[in-house]
């Protein structure tokens, strides 16, 4: 029976109230231990069982904390029958990590899918209680994939309940701190076993800090005359681990080494095999209240218990318990054991547990992996051998989402490696060169990178330097990359420098670009789009962008992820997809947090700053932009920063605020590196023309023109021509502008741009007198910007609508682009595109029964009742005559 806990009853009954309507969560009990915690769990689950709910539960195990998915194993066990119910990308890397599977599946943002998606198909129908006990020792695998499905329970029938105690870190799982019991539970707890004198029970509430186990544990030894106030209460009152530790003193040696077995493996069998132990040893142990045994596996009735049998024990004792269960397991558990026996360095232990680690790393279990080969850095004689576990716990702990304990791995083994084989330095040296450029300065990325000579290297040095802007790095690492025999990542290395020397690298670019159908990795495939962009492409560079996030999400990228994201959302925006741009961003931008990628962090929110400004969302830009400056100028990310500022400029470019929009975007041309970026100028170049025309500086905006041409000299594609078609058409003489306005029009396929352009074209017509055509141009504009939510925009092409006479109509009711949320219309879209539930749940992260959550609530919204109107709906939406294309973009 529980006493008080009326507020965390009330908020674990809350949770389980909104799991079961549809609105999952998940809610973190932290506490000391025997403040009540498992008790409060217990209680969830009879809650849960009583409404029809379904059950998991595992426990924290010490000594299974760090087998890599040992808990997720436990917890999942009952509904793996239900795994054939996932997208495979998902099924696959999920069954991998149970051990189901021997392929190997390494990523972790793709385990954690899994799991949510396994959550939401065991929750059906009448949802799900997960409770996850004493998570400080659940391995960190499977920690991190049950916190990734926890902070994705919206739309689900799921609730997880953690109990944890210290300072284990769960990330964005709400807590609630669950302390003593005030002295009016007290007393009602301790009269259950007795009358305890009122002066007593205050006391003892005084004494225990009001922690149930305590008080019942230290009554238990307590007088009648003490607890009747007769006598005084010793000092200090027997309890907890002090109790615990007299009562294991109290037994027979054969029940404490018994006691110490079960300690370091839960398996009853094996504790028998090992302790040679008769009946009557388990049954003095279980006499004693200590353990419990059931389902083949012992319990201690409390952690404390653990702790007391360990504090017993001589260290000679407990290596030699390690060596007995180390005979008697095999793989992961046998190395574990003879790692903890291990007196000194240990060639053969060390082995054994870097291929322990080996097998957890290919199932996703980078962190484990990361804690073995630690160790078994540590009991590596040879210094060089232990600098290369060094690095591979380092790589292992970064793909974990631990970047400082990556950081001080590396360290050390560089440390160990300075007098080694060049080898080995240049691959520390490399690993050094990516942790910087994901979270640290990178421009010392570039520094370390280009010290290198492969060409991975150089690729990386020059990716390093591309994010920095630093123009004359680039042009140098190209120079270097041609020494290097033709391939595609040398062609496009080499391409970018050429193209930033003397514009004569197209040929290198095209080459590779030719290649692309080639191409199936999400890496590979954002080189391609690499060179796009310096062939003055952006459309083709948002198409293959777009490839790179497919390949990304459905083959994992062992936890690259979140930069891949930075690309997918910035080129749905060039396709002015908005609020899929936004969706893209923000979700990339909770990767980016969980997994300690603070550079990445910045380009999500720049992204975010540059759709906020396109809305006219002046606050919420500022602070996007803002806090995206705080990381990326400090950390000399150019290319992110140039995106930041850029957002600001196009605020005040759709607010009207023409001067401060050039300015802004002038300062963004003669940025350096660090600042700003190439690109970054190129793309904003037509907007600076636009606004350099509008302040009344016609000079910048002719020497902005000429620089636009020679940048878009190698572009073959429509959308690049129609931008300079504009550009040419805003600078053109009165009656010299139509044709190119036209053209222009002719050559678009982005909404966002294509819109843009007929608004101009049609200020243009108004203010010479020909409203009649002008009005079919803003009344295209406007319909356009209002789909896609661009306010300031719309309000622009309403006011020059209404001047050159006509009353500005609203979007239609059904629009996806205004009815439906960003998560709502990713989906429809791919749905429309022909892609099944299983698909989409792949593509995005979600489960299945997510996507038809969500489809459940598109359709009324749209009013229609299948997929095949669904698509009919979108194509409708997304055709030239109706306004708005598939494609748009700029910045």
């Amino acid at each position: 029976m529980l006493y008080g806990r009326v507020t965390e009853t009330n908020a674990v009954t809350v949770l389980l109230d909104s799991a079961r309507d549809g609105e999952g969560g998940a809610l973190a009990l932290r506490g000391e231990a025997g403040v009540g915690k498992s008790a409060l769990l217990d209680l969830a689950a009879s809650l849960a069982v009583a409404n029809g709910m379904r059950v998991l539960r595992a426990d924290g195990i010490e000594p299974e904390s760090d087998l890599a998915f040992a808990a997720l194993h436990q917890l999942l066990h009952p509904a793996t029958g239900l795994l054939d119910a996932l997208p495979r990308p998902q099924r696959d890397a999920l069954s991998a990590a149970l051990g189901l599977t021997d392929t190997p599946h390494s990523d972790r943002f793709l385990v954690g899918a899994g799991v949510l998606s396994l959550l939401a198909e065991a929750a059906a129908p009448s949802g799900l209680l997960c409770l996850v006990d004493d998570v400080q020792w659940v391995d960190r695998a499977s920690a991190d994939a049950l916190l990734f499905a926890a902070r994705r329970l919206r739309t689900e029938r799921v609730a997880v309940l953690f109990s944890v105690r210290g300072d284990a870190l769960l990330k964005g799982v709400p807590e609630l701190r669950v302390g003593g019991l005030d002295e009016e539970s007290c007393a009602a707890l301790l009269a259950a076993g007795g009358p305890v004198a009122p002066d007593v029970v205050r006391r003892l509430t005084a004494l225990t800090g009001g922690n149930p186990l305590v008080l019942r544990e230290g009554v238990a030894a307590l007088s009648p005359a003490q607890l009747a106030g007769q006598a005084p209460l010793p000092d200090p009152l027997p309890g907890g681990a002090q109790l615990f530790g007299e009562q294991v003193a109290r037994l027979s040696p054969d029940a404490r080494r018994f006691l110490l077995l079960a300690s370091l493996e839960a398996e009853l069998a094996l504790v028998v095999r090992a302790a040679g132990a008769a009946g009557e040893v388990l049954h003095e142990v279980e006499a004693a209240g200590l353990v419990t045994v059931a389902d083949g596996a012992v319990r201690f009735r409390h952690p404390l218990v653990r702790s007391a049998v360990h504090a017993a024990a001589t260290s000679t004792e407990v290596r030699a318990a390690h060596v007995t269960l180390a005979g008697l397991v095999a793989g992961d558990r046998r190395a574990l054991h003879l790692a903890a026996a291990a007196l000194g360095p240990d060639e053969t232990v060390a082995a054994e547990l870097a291929a322990a680690a080996g097998r957890a790393r290919t199932r996703g279990g980078h962190g484990d992996a990361a804690t073995a080969l630690a160790r078994a850095a540590e009991l590596t004689p040879d210094p060089l051998r232990r600098a290369e576990r060094l690095k591979d716990a380092a790589t292992a702990a970064w793909l974990a989402g631990r970047p400082g304990q990556a950081q001080s791995h590396l360290a050390e083994a560089r440390e160990l490696a300075e007098h080694g084989e060049g080898g080995l330095l240049e691959e520390i040296a490399q690993l050094r060169g990516r942790f910087e450029l994901n979270s640290g300065d990178a421009s010392e990325a570039v520094r370390i990178l280009a010290a290198g000579g492969g060409i991975e290297m150089l690729a990386d040095a020059s990716e390093a330097a591309g994010y920095v802007g630093d123009v004359p790095a680039m042009v140098e690492l190209g120079r270097r990359a041609r020494a290097h025999p033709p391939g595609f990542l040398r062609d496009v290395v080499a391409g970018i420098g050429a193209m930033l020397e003397d514009g004569s690298g197209g040929e290198l670019l095209r080459g590779a670009l030719d290649r692309t159908g080639e191409l199936t990795l999400a890496a590979d495939l954002l080189w391609a789009s690499a060179a796009a962009s310096y062939l003055g492409e952006a459309d083709v560079s948002a198409e293959l962008v777009e490839r790179a996030g497919r390949a990304a999400r459905v083959s994992g990228m062992v936890g690259q992820l979140p930069v891949v994201l930075e690309f997918v959302a910035t080129g749905e925006r060039f396709k002015g997809r908005l609020a899929e741009s936004a969706a893209v961003a923000e979700e990339g931008l909770q990767l980016a947090r969980e997994a300690g990628y603070t550079n990445s962090v910045a380009a999500h929110l720049a992204n975010l700053a540059v759709v906020a400004a396109l809305r006219g969302e002046e606050e919420r830009c500022r602070a996007l932009a803002e806090e995206a400056l705080s990381i990326a100028v400090p950390h000399r990310i150019g290319l992110r920063a140039g995106v930041a500022g850029y957002a600001l400029a196009l605020l005040d470019l759709g607010l009207g605020r023409y001067a401060a929009a050039h300015a802004r975007l002038a300062a963004l041309a003669t940025a350096g590196p660090g600042a700003g970026h190439p690109t970054v100028t190129w793309r904003s170049t037509p907007d600076r023309v636009e606004a350099a025309l509008a302040a009344g500086e016609h000079e910048s905006a002719a020497e902005a023109l000429a620089a636009y041409e020679q940048w878009v000299a190698n572009a073959v594609t429509d959308e690049a021509r129609a931008l300079l078609a504009r550009c040419r058409a805003l600078l053109a003489a009165p009656g010299a502008d139509a044709e190119l306005f036209e053209e222009a029009l002719r050559r678009h396929g982005e909404p966002v741009e294509r819109a843009r352009t007929a608004l101009l074209y049609g200020e243009r017509l108004r203010r010479a007198q020909r409203p009649g055509q002008a009005r079919n141009h803003l009344r295209a504009a406007l319909e356009t910007f209002e789909r896609l939510g661009a306010a300031p925009w719309a309000e622009r092409a309403r006011g020059e609508l209404r001047a050159a006479g006509e009353a500005a109509a609203r979007p239609a009711a059904d629009d996806p682009e205004t009815v439906l949320t960003p998560q709502e219309l990713r989906i429809a879209r791919l749905v429309a595109e022909g892609a099944s539930s299983k698909e989409v749940a792949a593509r995005l992260f979600l489960s299945p029964r997510t996507v038809e959550y969500h489809l459940y609530k598109t359709y009324p919204k749209l009013g229609v009742t299948t997929r095949t109107e669904l698509a009919r709906l979108l194509v409708k939406a997304s055709s030239p005559t109706e306004g708005v294309r598939a494609r748009a973009g700029q910045g």
